[in-house]
């Protein structure tokens, strides 16, 4: 059995620079992964193996001949991906639309330029849903991307298609993007990790859809990856682009045991509305009980401003993101895709928003924000559900958990209050479905806690963590 392309990020760098194996080698492995898995799982948006592998032999070279340390360099020879959202030269990069078909950047987002500096071999541009805007990734370019657990589930969105290459072992690690869950939503689909980081932590210059406007703290771009550990390597390394304010000047800080136990850990099962299916709920009180055992405090977390947040987020999200891509679909309508389509009527069902409506909830948001941080203040992190659910089958969009009707995008409000605070939320795999499908666990915090996010859900993922679906494991020869 060939279980090479889906050791954690961290083990192949190790390999790489122990010299038990080469660049070409692990690109090699990682292609013809793709090759076997990718006709079925439509991760992938764009890849070309002939450069990859030049790329391969280039790192290879570089590792053996250079004169200079390779320090800077600390992913050298490792095979990413990016999601087609994100610039990345030579690639397409056309956000899931037939109105962007054949879309190639000539220069990398800064984010990616960050990455290849410090080595990375890019593999491609993974699939995304129609300009972003669905829990789902499917689009008329690429099709259905499949989760790797149950091909006749979603891997999510609108990373989905890196979440897919990632847990079939098809790329070592990668970026999405994520504006209301959308690397951590497919991270709990398909039982990897992700970080949103703070807003601004990261860079999201070359992002295809600008994050501006709402979207400039709804927005984030954030590292995905089987492991927790690998998830903080890339952490660190991408936080370097992240832009300076003068509220918080964007630096790494440490993090020691002793403060990670200063406050206690807050748990919220659910928020008293939306009902969440009873293997969401023992994964949430597992990973609680898991830090408890490891002598956290664990105390309930309860907020009165949850749903104002929701409703909130939903206003930037849905309304405003409906008017801000309305000039582009103005005439196209007949191009569009069916989960595209779903969104519009959505926020076609809401009222135009005005521009004193727009003022009003851009003024209450600055007031929820600052209650709901004070609260997560009083706790080192906040556990959560990811969703109210488990994957989901292909097109699905309501569903009945505990006699109570779910629209979907109600079922993901866990994730979105983090977005509307532009504050880090984590997701690592803690449980499973009675069918057999990951269930993530979220792990958030207040502002600029990124690092504390991180040590606790690496602390997590000692406990549970990645386990490779099937289809992953190749049979040799």
């Amino acid at each position: 059995m060939s279980e090479l392309t889906v050791k954690p990020a961290i083990e192949l760098i190790s390999m790489l620079r122990q010299g038990s194996i080469s660049s070409v080698e692990l690109a090699e492995e990682h292609l013809r992964e793709i090759d076997r898995l990718d006709p079925v799982l439509h991760a992938f948006a764009d890849i070309d193996p002939q450069r990859v592998l030049e790329a391969a032999r280039r790192a290879d070279h570089l590792r053996v001949h250079s004169s200079q340390s390779l320090d800077d360099m600390p992913l050298l020879g490792l095979p990413i991906s990016v999601k087609s959202s994100i610039a990345t030269a030579g690639y397409r990069c056309e956000t899931g639309t037939v109105l962007n078909r054949g879309f190639i950047p000539k220069e990398d987002a800064v984010a990616v330029a960050c990455l290849r500096q410090a080595g990375v071999i890019i593999l491609g541009t993974t699939n995304c849903p129609e300009f972003l805007m669905a829990y789902e990734t499917d689009n008329l370019l690429y099709g259905a991307t499949a989760n790797p657990w149950s091909l006749q589930h979603s891997a999510g969105g609108s990373s989905g298609g890196e979440s897919s290459a990632i847990a079939a072992g098809l790329s070592a690690g990668g970026i999405g993007s994520d504006s209301g869950g959308s690397v951590r939503e497919p991270a709990h689909f398909t039982g990897i990790c992700a970080l949103k980081p703070t807003s601004g932590r990261i860079s999201t210059a070359g992002h295809t859809l600008p994050c501006v406007g709402p979207f400039s703290t709804l927005g984030a771009l954030g590292p995905m990856a089987r492991t927790m550990r690998d998830v903080s390597l890339f952490f660190q390394i991408l936080a370097a682009t992240g832009e300076i304010n003068l509220s918080h000047p964007s630096r790494l800080h440490s993090v020691n045991a002793e403060h990670l136990r200063s406050r206690p850990i807050g748990v919220l099962e659910d928020d008293g509305l939306a009902p969440v299916s009873s293997e969401t709920r023992l994964a949430v009180r597992s990973a609680a009980q898991a830090l408890r055992e490891r002598g956290f405090e664990v105390k309930p977390f309860r907020s009165t401003h949850l749903e104002a947040a929701r409703k909130l987020w939903r206003t930037f999200f849905i309304r405003c993101g409906y008017m801000l891509l309305a000039p582009q679909i103005a005439g196209h309508e007949r191009q569009l895709s069916a989960t595209f389509r779903y969104f519009l009527e959505v926020a076609r069902d809401e009222p135009v928003l005005t521009a004193e409506e727009l003022l009003f909830a851009w003024t209450q948001s600055d007031q929820i924000r600052t209650s709901l941080l004070k609260e997560l203040s009083e706790f080192t992190a906040v556990l959560t559900p990811v969703s109210s659910i488990p994957a989901f089958r292909h097109g699905e969009r309501e569903w009945t958990v505990e006699a109570q009707q779910l629209e979907y995008f109600d079922a993901m409000r866990f994730t979105q209050w983090f977005n509307l605070l532009g504050a880090p939320a984590a997701v690592l795999p803690v449980g499973r479905s009675v069918d057999g499908l990951p269930i993530g666990v979220q792990v958030a915090s207040y502002l600029h806690q990124d690092e504390v996010v991180l040590a606790v859900a690496e602390l997590l993922d000692r406990d549970f963590g990645y386990h490779p679906p099937p289809i992953a494991i190749s049979t040799a020869g």
